[in-house]
């Protein structure tokens, strides 16, 4: 039973530039394959440089001449909820449109993804008219003022596991702080974008406010990064990408990025958690949306004494999970987002195992018109281990072992990333001292997962980002502040 007819998706063409669909003499007509079938369902016209230029120039042009920016910052919001309510309105059509070009579920877009986006969207709009700047303690005869005004045009980059809630995250701040945006998001999930660029026209955002040029990251990608008039440039992707985007950065700026990048994030179990909830956490963390997850909680480090029973009830978790397209009622595991990126997960399995990792399930490659992999859980013993090392953006978890509090923190702790963590105990002190001890942008105890407290930011330490998404830190992110100093 299917949740609807994929060959009766309406599909957006073109960019969305000044209010509208358009598309150029110029662009490069690319294949879009559908996840779940493995086959192309559209056709994607990617930018020239010339393009991007023009879409820019726009959205500068709207900065510069729109009321949007000088609005008051009420008056801006009123807006943002209505596109929130459009958003709304039409979820049933962009959940269709999200489930047919990418790993998300149709029922879950529905039930998580559409939800979060509106939220996130009316939580900054709410922030509009919160956070201006302030006055400096100055000496009696003049007066200081700190104040905060857009960048201009932002330039927001975004990836393929979650298109909807990751735009939010760049262009829902980015709008309620009176800045334009040039977005383009991935090649492989290009549609619920321009979408919602319409939408936001619709509620009465002027037109050029918010652009989306499709494409990708070495021709659009590259040239939104080095373009003059943008002012920032926001990104989630993977590391390599994100220390690319930041070196363009600094040789073409310098301007500012926020960076949100890969992770290997950490799930500490201690004897005295509750191991059933906990296990049903532990698996879900790492098979929701097939593990293409930023903060996929993918290391499973857990007490000795536990290990063996823990493990056989996360192994039940996997065995009730059935693959199969994003459409169909009875689906729980998606595909992986590319046969490319299902043989790299592959591949990397295979080498862990053949570096002494012990596959206790899962592991299977399945070419099902899609491509689909197994739920895998490797014990491992040596931390170089690759699969322990590297980020796999699959269902693979990793399995050590420790007998102390001591040697659960070191193990937790990541050469390369910082994304997120979790920790599951009944004692207190032992939960605090470990959300000291690891370092990480976020740290869940006895949950794993993000909310819909918006108030909360995400980011990354070490080379899992720079910067913050989501919370007031994301909103004044995209203001500058100016100083004023008036003698009397």
């Amino acid at each position: 039973m299917d949740w609807y007819n994929p060959s009766d998706t309406d599909i957006p063409k073109g960019h969305f530039i000044d209010g509208r669909f358009m598309s150029f003499n110029d662009d490069t007509s690319v294949d879009v394959i559908c996840p779940s079938t493995g086959q192309a369902y559209a056709a994607l016209n990617y930018a020239s440089p010339d393009t991007v230029e023009f879409a820019v120039s726009q959205a500068y042009q709207a900065y510069r001449t729109n009321s949007w920016a000088s609005m008051a910052p009420r008056e801006r919001a009123k807006y943002l909820f209505q596109w929130a309510e459009l958003i709304e309105k039409h979820q049933a059509s962009l959940a269709q449109l999200e489930s047919l070009g990418s790993s998300r579920p149709y029922h879950e877009v529905l039930q998580w993804d559409i939800p979060y986006v509106v939220d996130c969207l009316r939580f900054f709009a709410e922030l509009a008219d919160k956070h201006g700047g302030y006055v400096g303690a100055t000496q009696q005869d003049r007066l200081g003022m700190v104040i905060s005004q857009p960048y201009g045009v932002i330039g927001a980059i975004t990836p393929w596991n979650f298109p909807m809630s990751m735009l939010m995250w760049k262009v829902g701040p980015a709008l309620a702080a009176g800045n334009a945006v040039v977005l383009k998001p991935s090649e492989m999930t290009p549609f619920t974008s321009v979408y919602l660029a319409k939408l936001a026209v619709d509620a009465g955002i002027p037109a050029n406010q918010f652009n989306v040029v499709q494409g990708d990251g070495k021709t659009v990608g590259q040239a939104i990064c080095e373009h003059s008039l943008i002012g920032k440039v926001t990104f989630t992707g993977s590391t390599a990408t994100g220390a690319a985007i930041m070196s363009t950065c600094a040789l073409k700026g310098p301007k500012p990025s926020t960076l949100e990048l890969g992770g290997k994030s950490p799930q500490v179990v201690f004897a005295d958690a509750d191991i059933d909830k906990t296990a049903l956490t532990v698996a879900k963390a790492i098979t929701g949306n097939a593990g293409q997850v930023c903060v996929s909680g993918s290391r499973l480090i857990i007490h000795q004494d536990i290990a063996e029973t823990f493990s056989q009830k996360v192994l039940s978790h996997f065995s009730q999970l059935r693959m199969g397209p994003t459409w169909n009622k009875s689906t729980t595991l998606p595909p992986i987002i590319s046969a490319g990126q299902a043989q790299r997960i592959n591949s990397i399995v295979n080498q862990s195992i053949a570096q002494g990792a012990e596959r206790l399930c899962g592991g299977e490659l399945i070419n099902d018109g899609g491509s689909f992999f197994t739920p895998t859980l490797l014990a491992i013993t040596d931390n170089n281990n690759c699969a322990v090392q590297q980020e796999i953006f699959g269902p693979v978890l990793t399995m050590q072992t420790f007998d102390s509090d001591e040697q659960a923190w070191a193990l937790a702790s990541h050469e390369t990333y910082g994304l997120a963590a979790g920790i599951h105990t009944q004692n207190l002190q032992r939960a605090l001292t470990g959300m000291r001890q690891i370092e990480a942008g976020s740290v869940w105890i006895n949950r794993y997962g993000r909310s819909f407290d918006h108030i909360m930011p995400t980011g990354g330490f070490k080379q899992s980002g720079i910067g913050k998404d989501i919370g007031v830190e994301a909103f004044q992110a995209n203001l500058k502040t100016k100083s004023v100093l008036i003698d009397f």
